[in-house]
């Protein structure tokens, strides 16, 4: 047989996205998948724990009580008028969500490299689970915030309005943008490992450069206008507003962070599907 007639293959396995694409209709078909990785993070989470789910409820309550220690009594950070274990929660809650997702999704190529060496699936289905399974846990501490609230509401502490229908908008914002920034980060890292570590500084950085502890309205000059060009301040200062009826959100602030959330996503698209053809090689 000639060696023309060997190298000729009865069927070729390639690429068929653009660098766009983040090809949803193949992830569809692998909506199993995605499923029995969301199950296998939410599982493997309480594995071996006593406590099991309540410690989705610790995490927050603790730190809540930190910061209303710290940054509360002893720093005397503004809360806009908003009782402080509401406001601290708020920002906690929506903080973690938003962290969990994009230190997961940074890792993804590295931490299941074993899998994506062995088996084809769309490796987009890797972060997508994780975006999903930590909405569970969203979920779980979003309960404990709205017992704390519904208690204040009762007592007419706060005021909310109908921005608390955009929640869902905000929380699928959130997602985008950490899945946009995990999909650049894990690109990087399969070449420069370096970048784990600079994003876990990164990220502990980032959390003060955003309105977690303290409102918008407390900040002057070019630390506001840096601010609104955060792509998180728009989230959370509408979450509070939404539900707590303080801060100085504007719509035109929540426009901004769209429009940047999804250049960035789109960025993140193309980065993905360029390292992800061979990051076998590199990983």
């Amino acid at each position: 047989m000639s060696e023309t007639q060997n190298n000729q293959w009865t069927e070729t396995i390639e690429s068929s996205h653009s660098l766009f694409d983040l090809n949803l209709k193949e992830v569809w078909r692998y909506k199993d998948l995605v499923y029995m990785f969301v199950k296998r993070d939410f599982v493997s989470s309480f594995k071996q724990t006593i406590l099991g789910p309540v410690w989705f409820f610790i995490n927050p309550i603790f730190t809540t009580i930190v910061y209303i220690v710290v940054f509360g009594n002893i720093a005397k950070l503004s809360t806009d008028g908003a009782p402080k274990i509401l406001f601290y929660l708020a920002g906690i809650t929506l903080w973690n969500y938003f962290s969990s997702c994009l230190t997961s999704t940074s890792n993804v190529f590295t931490s299941n490299a074993g899998i994506f060496g062995k088996v084809y699936f769309p490796r987009l289905v890797m972060p997508l689970s994780i975006v999903f399974s930590n909405l569970m846990r969203f979920g779980v501490q979003m309960i404990l915030f709205l017992v704390v609230f519904f208690y204040y509401l009762s007592k007419g502490e706060v005021h909310p309005n109908w921005w608390i229908l955009v929640t869902p908008f905000l929380i699928a914002l959130m997602a985008l943008f950490a899945l946009g920034m995990g999909m650049i980060f894990s690109s990087l890292t399969t070449k420069y490992r370096d970048m784990q570590m600079l994003l876990a500084f990164g990220i502990s950085l980032y959390m003060y450069a955003t309105p977690v502890i303290y409102p918008i309205s407390s900040l002057k000059g070019v630390f506001k206008t840096l601010a609104f060009y955060n792509p998180l301040t728009g989230i959370f200062e509408c979450f509070k507003y939404a539900w707590l009826g303080v801060g100085d959100f504007s719509s035109t602030m929540l426009l901004i962070s769209t429009i940047i959330i999804l250049l960035i996503l789109a960025v993140g698209t193309i980065i993905f599907n360029k390292v992800e053809k061979g990051f076998m090689d590199t990983v």
